[in-house]
C-alpha cells in the first residue's frame, strides 16, 4: 500500500519531472509515498518550483506523501 523513493544527485527541473512522472505511474490505490532526500547533493529553485506546482495541483487528491532526510523541508 506504500512506496519509498530515494532521491540522489541534484534536484533540478529534469529531476522534478522525473519524480512527478514516477509518482503518476504508481498504482491508484497507493496509500503512502515516502520520499527520502538524503541522497541529494543540491536543489535548484526551478526544480523546486516545478515540483511545488505539481504538489499544489493535487489539492489533497493524492496519497499521503512523507518527505524524510536533510532536504525534506525544501521539497515539502
Amino acid at each position: 500500500d506504500g512506496f519509498g523513493l530515494k532521491l540522489a544527485g541534484d534536484f533540478d527541473a529534469t529531476s522534478a519531472y522525473e519524480l512527478i512522472n514516477t509518482m503518476k505511474k504508481l498504482p491508484e490505490n497507493t496509500v503512502k509515498i515516502a520520499i527520502h532526500t538524503n541522497g541529494l547533493k543540491n536543489t535548484y529553485p526551478f526544480g523546486l518550483d516545478v515540483f511545488h506546482r505539481f504538489m499544489r495541483s493535487l489539492r489533497g487528491q493524492s496519497p499521503k506523501i512523507v518527505f524524510t532526510g536533510n532536504w525534506a523541508s525544501q521539497l515539502e
